[in-house]
């Protein structure tokens, strides 16, 4: 073994550690029915049921500290302008319930400027009509303007009203529409000429028995009809599937989305139970991916072994280091047929380290060929340090310490030793296409925002990113 390079004993693990997935957040992310989240002077912050909230500083780890008064169920948020409103809603017994609205400056509590003006009931049901006016949820039509509530739960109807955007009070004389049935917690988004309304189904507040699943429909009209993906209206129970129970989180529920740049989204959730957070309902971030026009819950990455490979045409992140034959190495066809069969042993870190070089180590894009150093070890960074929805990434060749770096000449390199210095840190997001970024936290004397590119079929380098390009886009594969 070379001097500057350790072997650890997990050489042997070259496929995805399937228990090691990230699900929730981190901290104390504990929380029912969270609304919209809301980015606020550089924090992040989401309201739930009974009157308070979670704050993160990185969208990573969250802890309580949000503020709102009127206590109630399930809130929602939407800036408009300077303005941040907040819906939520409180009963009045059985399914009689109020829908309120009311805005602030700032979401921080410890600003001059926090403070809640102007509550206005918006909706209301008397607990004899086929509906419960609770679950608001917000959409402001980035096409005019408008500003809509949609409520609801089982009990009934969800219902449809629009609201003034400069007031968030109801728009006079306006009359509710239904536009779904057999679900609550409803949300509507806009994208690419369609309105989606995403809903949850199932069965709630039971635990890590909740059936809650997150479901969707769409509409060329903000008033409906919303169809699922074989034409099913949500007002007969319709809905395609965007999220249900996963690894070991349980009923997901009061979806949220969250757009951070071209190609790249966040959705958010509760989970009615995280099995490794005591059964607690907690928040829940993930990508969020469009196929084919529908949303889908994507996935962040899980710590394992995998070939990181480019988009562009297919090859594979790797070292810049000889090629070492692999013994035994006779062709494969023209051999006698009788010839006793046997395994021949894959090339393992110990059979080719020690022609590596000692200190920093370039890479490269090649042909994939299940070699040592093509396989890449992906760990959440030991800080617990992170972005929305996900923690920076350590990422090594397998069974070493050697870690890709960012340099000050915005190109990438291998160091013989993980540090942790910000740039051998990484975050990675999965791309609405289901492609994944890769950026390095910091790229030394500099202050932009460079991802990893493939700027040809061999050289990879640090540039700005663009969603269009496949140059921008890798995969993870686990072999």
């Amino acid at each position: 073994m070379k001097s500057g390079i350790k072997i650890s004993g997990i050489t042997a693990l070259l496929s995805v550690i399937l228990t090691g997935t990230v699900a929730a957040q981190i901290g104390k992310p504990f929380i029912h029915d969270p609304s919209t989240i809301m980015e606020c002077d550089g924090k992040y912050y989401t309201f739930g049921t009974g009157g308070g909230g979670l704050i993160s500083e990185d969208g990573w780890t969250w802890n309580s500290g949000a503020v709102r008064p009127g206590g109630g169920v399930a809130p929602d948020a939407v800036k408009i302008g300077d303005r941040y409103y907040i819906s939520y809603a409180r009963g009045t017994g059985g399914h009689a319930s109020e829908v309120y609205v009311m805005w602030t400056k700032t979401l921080d509590p410890e600003s001059p400027d926090f403070g809640f003006k102007d509550e206005t009931r918006v909706a209301f049901s008397d607990g004899i009509e086929d509906c419960d006016a609770i679950d608001p949820g917000f959409l402001l039509d980035p096409t005019d303007g408008r500003l809509w509530c949609c409520y609801g739960t089982y009990f009934g109807y969800i219902r449809l009203v629009e609201l003034d955007p400069k007031t968030g009070k109801r728009v006079e004389g306006n009359e509710a529409i239904n536009i779904a049935i057999d679900c609550e917690a409803a949300d509507l988004e806009y994208r690419d000429g369609w309105y989606y309304l995403l809903a949850t189904h199932g069965t709630c507040c039971d635990g890590a028995n909740s059936t809650y699943n997150i479901v969707v429909g769409r509409s060329r009209n903000v008033t409906g009809p919303y169809l699922d993906n074989m034409g099913r209206d949500m007002l007969t129970g319709g809905g395609k599937m965007v999220l249900a129970a996963r690894n070991r989180v349980m009923g997901p529920g009061h979806f949220g989305r969250f757009i951070v740049e071209d190609g790249v989204e966040k959705m958010s959730c509760h989970y009615e139970a995280d099995l490794d957070l005591n059964g607690r309902s907690t928040l829940g971030i993930l990508p969020l991916l469009w196929k084919n026009g529908w949303p889908v819950a994507g996935e962040n990455l899980r710590e394992g072994t995998y070939e990181i490979e480019s988009e562009r045409r297919g090859y594979s992140l790797e070292l810049v280091v000889d090629f070492v034959r692999m013994a035994g190495g006779m062709r494969g066809f023209g051999r006698n047929a009788n010839e006793p069969v046997k395994p021949v042993p894959s090339q393992e870190l110990a059979d080719v380290i020690d022609t590596w070089p000692t200190g920093n180590i370039g890479v490269r894009i090649g042909d994939y060929m299940t070699r040592p150093h093509q396989k890449w070890t992906i760990t959440p960074a030991p800080d617990s340090s992170g972005y929305l929805g996900g923690p920076y990434y350590k990422i090594v060749i397998a069974g070493t310490e050697r870690a890709l770096a960012a340099t000050a000449d915005a190109e990438v390199i291998t160091v013989p030793e993980f540090t942790g210095a910000p740039e051998q840190l990484w975050r990675i997001d999965q791309l609405t296409d289901g492609t994944y970024r890769i950026m390095p936290r910091v790229v030394p004397n500099s202050d932009k925002k460079l991802a990893l590119i493939s700027i040809g079929d061999s050289t990879p380098t640090l540039a700005e990113f663009d969603m269009n390009s496949d140059n921008s886009k890798w995969n993870f594969r686990a072999h």
